[in-house]
């Protein structure tokens, strides 16, 4: 099986050689297996353009804050990605509708500047930026990354070397030097902030293989988004946390649901009103 497998590495790379692919640096993704990528929207009026893969839940069990993964992220160096995959899982969280989220960073401290402000009289006197407004956060979610990108040309030009048909290739074993395998575990660690209990916890894992050359890509590719697009690394990555999150969906819709604050207010909310 091993075999077949590098076997078909080489056979893609003919492929890509005939074809007259030679964008070296190209990077481009073949979604397979019916694979979507993480794009669209999250908001009052729900999911829009999500992931056809992203499991979703009928209502939201609580309100959510994301964390920084106080260990950090292993991503390598070199890798043009962002620094942190939460907002990404920010998204996905809100397009399943399983949680209402609640900003605990760059917002949050937008809410406080605005307060200041106020409080120093900066901001009108009827101010919609008042104490005492914000949501809690009942639950916690804390992403960890690890990705990881193997060199595998050296084995498979060795392959190529035992094939007549492919050894006779003008150039081909060059070509099989460039290949790397890319794979990224993720996990997702959900806490009740009431009791500190971790209520849910999921892996996700994905991987590719990486010709090099043409900006071919071979395997399960699933998602990408939110900045996680622009290379093969940040695909992979990304699908990785599409398939944490669904995994962890599937144990918080047994959550009971919490109380929640008023839905946020829409232009037919209002008319109704």
């Amino acid at each position: 099986m091993r075999f077949q497998g590098i076997a078909s590495v080489a056979l893609a790379l003919v492929v890509s050689a005939g074809l007259g692919l030679s964008g070296c640096g190209e990077k481009k993704t073949e979604l397979g297996q019916g694979g979507s990528e993480i794009t669209g929207s999250a908001g009052p009026l729900g999911a829009n353009n999500g992931s056809r893969e992203l499991v979703r839940c009928d209502a939201p069990v609580a309100t959510l804050a994301l964390a920084e993964n106080p260990n950090g992220y292993v991503m390598g160096s070199g890798y043009q990605l962002p620094a942190s995959p939460v907002p990404l899982v920010k998204l996905l969280a809100q397009q399943s509708g399983c949680f209402r989220v609640v900003d605990r960073g760059a917002g949050l401290r937008g809410t406080v500047q605005e307060q200041d402000l106020k409080n120093s009289g900066v901001l009108r006197e009827n101010s919609t930026v008042r104490k005492g407004r914000g949501y809690e956060a009942q639950y916690t979610l804390t992403p960890s990354l690890t990705f990881s990108e193997q060199d595998a040309g050296r084995g498979l030009a060795g392959v190529v070397a035992m094939i007549p048909v492919l050894r006779d290739i003008a150039g081909l074993a060059g070509l099989v030097e460039q290949v790397k395998f890319k794979e990224a575990q993720t996990a997702l660690l959900l806490s009740d902030n009431e009791t500190t209990e971790q209520v849910a916890a999921a892996t996700g894992a994905a991987r590719t293989t990486d010709l090099g050359v043409g900006g071919m890509v071979l395997g399960r590719l699933g998602a990408a988004g939110a900045g996680w697009s622009n290379t093969n690394e940040g695909k992979v990555i990304a699908a990785a946390f599409l398939d944490a999150h669904n995994q962890l969906v599937h144990q918080v819709r047994a959550l009971q649901a919490k109380d929640l604050p008023p839905p946020v207010a829409t232009k037919a909310a209002q008319g109704k009103g």
